[in-house]
């Protein structure tokens, strides 16, 4: 491969500080070349500001490097909403998950994705996956469908091809499921104990429904589950994503990392050797939302390791065509459409 340090850029799903287009921003996009940005609450001041930072956004990456990003936010509704009023506020998880209509979860995601879209966006982080198994305790109570694995296959097959249909990419997380966890991987590593039989019969049964669905893309998470892997976090580990999803499973999406810069990672490893550890075992983007330096120190440690021969160019090649699939598929429309945003939110 010509150039590896461009693949390898390609690979990394950046945050900004601020809410316009500054310095650091342009290193990111336009000196180091990443291949997407996610927007936080603390981009965002209104739809028309939000608009003009993802057209500026992808003018630079066009300019510069011949191809649009991957402009991705939170947006799963109710308590997890980047983009507040004058977008629509949409029911969260759990509310759709009561109603028991899989319609209504599409209806919703189609209307969340026709407002992300406008507004410039082309990756939603969402539909929430995981199967709310410890009740009041479940860090994932406010978050998911519910408690019933069957449902919520339905209700987030459903919110998959309402988002998609409506051109903006859906995101299966958080593989392989955290709703038998009740400590948060924000700030520390937690760990699941069961079996690899009962997360076929519940973790994994939305997925499974994500995927025949055609959910083009998979968020993996930092939760370390026993019976795949002992030593490492999902994440981390080849076990979870090359052997359980990819093969097993027959997942060959777009694999995400979750954000290696939350607790459950950088309290134990260096954020770029979890870049390099995380993209060995199997992922195809990943997550570094916070800080410049750590950016480049993944960008670093990842051309280290094929200098190395660590990395070869094989596996470049499969995550470089992955995410030029999603590319074509979900960026083809790269600017804002201002027109559209005003007749969908006033």
């Amino acid at each position: 491969m010509k150039d590896p340090a461009a693949t390898l850029a390609d690979s990394l799903m950046v945050g900004l500080p601020g809410t316009e287009v500054d310095a650091t921003a342009r290193r990111l996009v336009e000196d180091l070349g990443v291949g997407g940005v996610i927007l936080f609450a603390r981009n965002v001041v209104d739809p028309w500001q939000v608009a003009k930072l993802c057209a500026e956004l992808q003018d630079m990456a066009l300019e510069k490097h011949g191809r649009p990003l991957l402009l991705a936010v939170d947006q799963e509704g109710g308590v997890v909403a980047r983009l507040r009023e004058p977008f629509t506020h949409e029911p969260g998880h759990p509310i759709l998950g009561q109603s028991g209509d899989p319609r209504r979860a599409f209806d919703t995601a189609a209307r969340m994705a026709r407002e992300l879209a406008a507004a410039g966006f082309n990756v939603n982080f969402a539909p929430v996956l995981d199967v709310n198994t410890r009740g009041k305790e479940g860090v994932m109570l406010q978050r998911s469908f519910g408690s019933d694995p069957s449902l919520v296959a339905a209700m987030g097959a459903a919110f998959v091809q309402g988002l998609q249909q409506s051109s903006v990419m859906a995101c299966a997380k958080h593989f392989p499921g955290i709703g038998d966890t009740v400590l948060d991987s924000h700030l520390v590593l937690p760990e699941n104990p069961n079996a690899k039989e009962r997360l076929a019969r519940i973790e994994l049964v939305p997925f499974r429904a994500a995927f025949e669905a055609g959910v083009a893309s998979c968020m993996i998470t930092h939760v370390r589950f026993t019976a795949l892997d002992p030593d490492r976090p999902a994440s981390l580990s080849p076990a979870v994503i090359t052997g359980l999803l990819r093969r097993e499973m027959g997942f060959d999406g777009l694999v995400v990392s979750d954000d290696l810069e939350m607790g459950a990672i950088a309290n134990t490893f260096e954020v770029g050797r979890a870049a390099a550890m995380s993209y060995a075992a199997g992922a195809d983007v990943m997550l570094v939302c916070h800080r410049l330096d750590r950016v480049e120190n993944a960008l670093e440690t990842l051309v280290r390791e094929v200098e190395r021969g660590r990395l070869d160019d094989r596996r470049l090649a499969a995550s470089r065509d992955r995410i030029d699939r999603a590319r074509a598929r979900f960026a083809a429309r790269p600017r804002p459409d201002m027109d559209e945003l005003r007749r969908l939110l006033n």
